[in-house]
C-alpha cells in the first residue's frame, strides 16, 4: 500500500504547482481573492486546467478518457492511498472538503469528447464547472455567474461556426430560466466576479482575448476592489 507523502514531502510537492501555470485572465482574478480563499481557488483553477489540457492534446479520444477515468478514480479514492510525486494531487489532499464532490468536474470535462456537443451535455459541463466555485460559497447568483463563466470561456475557446454560436447563446441566457438576483458575489469568490465580468465582456465583443486593453484592467480592478 502506497504510504501518505510526509508533511515537508508534501509542501515540496506542492510548491511544483503556483498561479504561474494558470492562463493570465485567472492568475489576475487570483490576485483578489482573500487570503483565506487564496490557496483553495488556485487548487481548484489548478485541477480544472489540467482537465482542459487534456482534452486539447487528447490526440485520440479513447485516451483522453482513459486519462479522465484515471482522475475520476483518484477522486473518488481515500486521499491517503493517492500516489506520491503528483503535485496536484498533493494539493488537493489539503483542501478543505473531499475531493470526491469534485468528480462531476471530471464528467463535464469528458462531455465535450462527444462529435457534437448538445445542450444536455454543455448544461453537464457548465454544472461541473459551478461546483468548483460552490465549495465556497452556494446560492442562485453563484450558479448563475459560475456557469456563465464556464461557458462564455469554453466558446471563447471554440473556432468558429455554430457550434460556438449555440455555446455563445446558452452562455449568455444562463440558466436558461429566471434570473437570480443581481446582488454582488460572497467577498471570497471576487476571483470568479472578476472572471465572470471579463469573460462575458469579451464574448459580447466577440473578442477572444479576454484581457485586451487598459478597459479589461480597469474593469477587472472594479470588481477585484468592490465586487460590482
Amino acid at each position: 500500500m502506497t504510504q501518505p507523502t510526509g508533511q515537508g514531502d508534501g509542501a515540496r510537492v506542492m510548491s511544483r504547482l503556483s498561479a504561474e501555470m494558470l492562463p493570465l485572465v485567472q492568475r489576475l482574478a487570483l490576485t483578489y481573492a482573500p487570503v483565506s480563499a487564496r490557496e483553495t481557488i488556485l487548487t481548484l483553477l489548478l485541477l480544472d486546467n489540467r482537465l482542459a489540457s487534456i482534452l486539447q492534446q487528447r490526440g485520440e479520444a479513447m485516451i483522453a478518457q482513459i486519462k479522465l477515468a484515471w482522475w475520476r478514480d483518484r477522486l473518488g479514492e481515500n486521499p491517503e492511498s493517492w500516489p506520491q510525486g503528483e503535485p496536484l494531487l498533493a494539493r488537493l489532499s489539503s483542501l478543505p472538503f473531499a475531493p470526491a464532490s469534485l468528480g462531476p468536474l471530471v464528467d463535464g470535462w469528458e462531455v465535450l469528447l462527444a462529435e457534437e456537443l448538445s445542450p444536455a451535455g454543455l448544461h453537464e459541463f457548465a454544472k461541473g464547472r459551478v461546483l468548483v466555485w460552490s465549495q465556497l460559497a452556494d446560492g442562485a447568483e453563484v450558479s448563475r455567474a459560475a456557469g456563465q463563466w464556464a461557458l462564455a470561456d469554453l466558446a471563447i475557446n471554440l473556432g468558429e461556426g455554430e457550434e460556438r454560436d449555440r455555446v455563445q447563446r446558452m452562455a449568455l441566457d444562463y440558466p436558461g430560466e429566471a434570473q437570480a438576483t443581481t446582488q454582488p458575489l460572497p467577498r471570497k469568490l471576487r476571483s470568479l466576479a472578476v472572471l465572470h465580468r471579463l469573460t462575458l465582456r469579451a464574448l459580447e465583443k466577440g473578442s477572444r482575448e479576454v484581457l485586451d486593453g487598459p478597459a479589461a484592467g480597469l474593469l477587472a480592478l472594479r470588481i477585484g476592489l468592490t465586487g460590482r
